[in-house]
């Protein structure tokens, strides 16, 4: 399985840009459009969590074989903490769109969360 890694500030124009480089990714592995839709969503609300809990920037890393894989963390405290109901919703749709997702948490929130499409 290759990696592909990328490390950005969480705010808006960044996220626009992952959000494509993720349908270029999946693409390569050959999902259809819906499956890539879903990907990329999943992307996001894994992103806005980790900004949610304070974090500043993220690292992605992506596994792209058979299939694709991806690792969310985040990488620099120092943001607003956001305690909303927004999370749980990511969660769900987060579940509801993949079936397995690890949340890696600490007392301060979730640090990292990892999936597989």
């Amino acid at each position: 399985m290759e990696k592909f890694s990328v490390s950005l500030p969480l705010t808006g124009e960044y996220l626009t840009t992952v959000r494509l480089t993720t349908g270029g990714l999946c693409a390569l592995v050959g999902f259809d459009v819906d499956s890539t839709e879903d990907f990329k969503v999943c992307v996001t609300e894994s992103l806005l969590i980790l900004k949610r809990n304070g974090y500043l920037t993220a690292n992605i890393e992506f596994g792209v074989g058979e299939s694709l894989a991806c690792s969310i963390t985040g990488a620099e405290k120092g943001g607003e903490k956001d305690d909303s109901l927004e999370d749980e919703i990511s969660r769900a749709l987060l579940s509801a769109l993949l079936g397995k997702v690890e949340f890696k948490q600490d007392a301060d929130g979730v640090q990292e969360i990892r999936f597989e499409g």
